[in-house]
């Protein structure tokens, strides 16, 4: 059957999170999730909608991409097409030919699962690998720690909150309480939530979002700061154990992140929290100007 790539819609958002979240699973490699969708919703529905693309056969989507950016593609394909060869050729012929309308001219990246045929076939496209990633997870069948700080759960009343320790916590970042009750009013929300973390003066020190992709399912962080001027004393610790027993309590098997592997104090902070490494992951990128072997015209 013929795949076909499409553009959802507003409307059609709710079935592309329901796919992701049926397609999260311990044991797979690292891919988009809904929390990913769920954190892109600040910037409201509309726009959400414009930067996801499905491919689907026969009606069933097997394959959701996000453009965080206009030159970075985060995809996820479903578990039992991963080894697809069609769709794999049909992705990589949408993604190197900017007349498809997934990615521009020029440098741009993809996120694929690794160690599936679309990693292998754009390589043959010469696409290069990027620097590495480093994923960790946390198995939640245990009981957590206490965290070591105050926290508090966020909701509409706090969301300033929440964006002030965002905006102290990231450079450039430009997350407000308006954003903030953009992204609550999205559907993976439903099964998300905000963490702050305060010291013993009350200061708002540290903050974290956290995502459900269902009971028995991993949830990821995403994402997790530390306000500058409160660095070095204990509380990304915290606030991490804080955001695994968040999802914890709402049926995840386990809880997911990933940060880049030169950050190594953030990957210190993970594993200090109880998170331990998996293997590194790479995005796959074309460097501007290059030429693939398919043809001039897709540089």
């Amino acid at each position: 059957m013929t795949i076909v790539l499409g553009r959802p819609g507003a409307e059609g958002l709710g079935e592309v999170v329901g796919v992701l979240r049926e397609w999260q699973d311990d044991g797979a490699s690292w891919q988009l999730h809904p929390g990913d969708l769920g954190w892109f919703w600040r910037f409201g529905a509309e726009a959400t909608a414009a930067a996801v693309r499905t491919w689907s056969r026969n009606g069933r989507i097997l394959a959701v991409g996000l453009l965080d950016g206009p030159t970075l593609l985060r995809l996820a394909i479903a578990p039992d097409a991963q080894e697809d060869e069609g769709l794999a050729r049909r992705l990589v012929e949408d993604l190197v030919e900017p007349e498809r309308g997934v990615l521009p001219e020029g440098r741009v990246s993809v996120e694929a699962p690794m160690d599936t045929v679309v990693q292998k076939l754009l390589a043959e496209e010469g696409w290069r690998t990027d620097a590495p990633w480093t994923p960790l997870r946390r198995d939640l069948t245990e009981p957590v720690e206490v965290p070591g700080a105050r926290i508090e759960v966020v909701g509409p009343d706090r969301a300033h909150v929440r964006a002030a320790v965002q905006r102290a916590s990231f450079d450039g970042s430009t997350f407000t309480d308006e954003r903030w009750h953009a992204m609550a009013a999205g559907p993976p929300y439903a099964e998300a939530r905000c963490l702050v973390a305060y010291d013993e003066q009350d200061n708002a020190v540290a903050a974290v979002t956290v995502w459900s992709a269902g009971p028995g399912r991993p949830g990821l962080l995403e994402p997790m700061g530390v306000h500058r001027g409160y660095r070095g004393r204990g509380y990304g610790k915290a606030i991490t154990v804080a955001a695994a027993a968040a999802p914890q309590r709402l049926g995840s098997s386990s809880a997911i992140v990933c940060t880049p592997s030169s950050n190594v104090g953030a990957v210190a902070t993970y594993e200090a929290a109880g998170f331990r490494r998996l293997p590194q992951t790479r995005d796959r990128y074309r460097d501007a100007g290059a030429v693939g072997p398919r043809s001039a015209a897709t540089s």
